[in-house]
């Protein structure tokens, strides 16, 4: 794809999930692949892949070789062994059979967590406890209690943390943050999300007995992925929401089964949040929208926002211009990928917008609420 992901019709931003080259596009938002917003990488860095099962590896792969030779992949571990293979040769790294021998190799600064989201755990502790900087793929956990956890060692060892909430680098949601923190939607009383896209319709998740290396049906297995859908695509539009709203303090949430294309996964889901400032907000996520063109708005007793099909319309008497009538588009400059900004981080650049790991547990937390909601068919407050 060669257009702006964030000027394609409802940001058309799930395209890149289909294709796996998610983080080859996420690349190509401002700040840029090799030339990120504060500059090149100060050192060369060494990192190893911990895990290669998620749908975004081989974006991350090529972004990765893209940045060469500011940054080696040393070592490439799976607990399955094609699949580190192949991954492997791509990075031009030696495979490991035994994740002792990254843990132990002072050369190593860093690891790039994607594994199945059930071994989450054991990886950012391991990661954690030898002093190794940690990317890990989206979501933390599958349990508040266990992404808790992770968060507590992270902290202790003093590494660094980031993971892959990419929305955050999208310039009009930088620009709403702005305005939130300036006070221009006044009280905000309401704030809606929505990210959605196609992948069960179109069969994004099914096996794919002759490129096993690509076979992303784990991530529609709760048992693996510990959520389906709704907590997938879910947690992305959740982590800006509370980025713009703050923490949450209830849920009441549904959902539900669509196709049935995988088994009893969830495939679409709603859900009502309370956030603690007294902030309501509605959240829907699904592999079954053809089209999702609202995917945010905000609504304050001074301002109103809305992204519409890619555009941003923004009202507020306080600001001048913004009439809501044309889309806004003097908006500030999105920083690069988070994959490229844990690369700069671990190569000693200051200031990059990492997330924090609690950030990454407290929306684990909202969502196992969420889905712990759905079942009983009750509000839940969120541990």
């Amino acid at each position: 794809m060669d257009s702006d992901p964030t000027t394609l019709p409802a940001l058309d931003r799930r395209g890149f999930i289909k294709t796996a080259s998610g983080a080859a596009i996420l690349a190509a938002l401002p700040g840029g692949l090799a030339a990120a917003a504060s500059g090149e990488p100060a050192k060369p860095v060494t990192l190893a892949f911990v895990g290669c099962a998620h749908i975004h590896t081989p974006g991350f792969i090529k972004l990765l070789n893209g940045d060469r030779p500011a940054v080696r992949v040393k070592w490439v571990w799976d607990h399955d062994a094609a699949r580190a293979q192949k991954r492997a040769g791509e990075l031009d790294a030696a495979v490991c059979s035994d994740l002792r021998q990254v843990w132990s190799d002072p050369e190593v600064a860093g690891v790039v967590i994607c594994s199945e989201t059930n071994r989450h755990r054991d990886l950012v502790l391991a990661a954690a406890a030898a002093g190794k900087h940690i990317y890990a793929e989206k979501p933390l956990g599958i349990t508040a209690a266990g992404s808790l956890e992770m968060a507590d060692a992270v902290s202790k060892a003093n590494v660094l943390f980031t993971t892959g909430y990419f929305m955050r680098t999208m310039p009009q949601h930088l620009f709403l943050k702005e305005q939130v923190g300036r006070g221009a939607f006044g009280k905000i009383t309401r704030i809606a999300g929505s990210n959605c896209h196609s992948g069960s319709l179109g069969g994004w998740f099914d096996a794919k007995p002759d490129r096993p290396w690509e076979n992303w049906r784990w991530m529609a297995d709760p048992t693996i992925a510990g959520v389906g859908a709704f907590g997938d695509l879910g947690t992305h539009m959740l982590d800006i929401m509370m980025w713009l709203c703050g923490d949450v303090e209830s849920v009441s949430a549904e959902t539900r089964v669509v196709t049935g294309r995988y088994g009893d996964c969830d495939e679409a889901g709603d859900a009502l949040l309370r956030f603690r400032n007294g902030t309501m907000g509605t959240l829907a996520a699904s592999w079954v929208d053809v089209w999702d063109p609202v995917t945010l708005q905000i609504s304050g007793t001074e301002g109103n926002a809305a992204i519409v099909k890619g555009d941003l319309f923004f009202r507020c008497a306080s600001v001048r211009g913004a009439d809501g009538l044309e889309p806004w588009t003097d908006l500030p400059k999105g920083p690069a990928a988070p994959l490229q900004q844990f690369v700069n981080a671990v190569a000693g650049q200051a200031g990059m917008p990492l997330v924090p790991v609690r950030e990454a547990a407290a929306r684990v937390a909202v969502m196992e609420a969420a889905y712990r909601s759905a079942k009983a068919g009750t509000s839940v407050r969120v541990a």
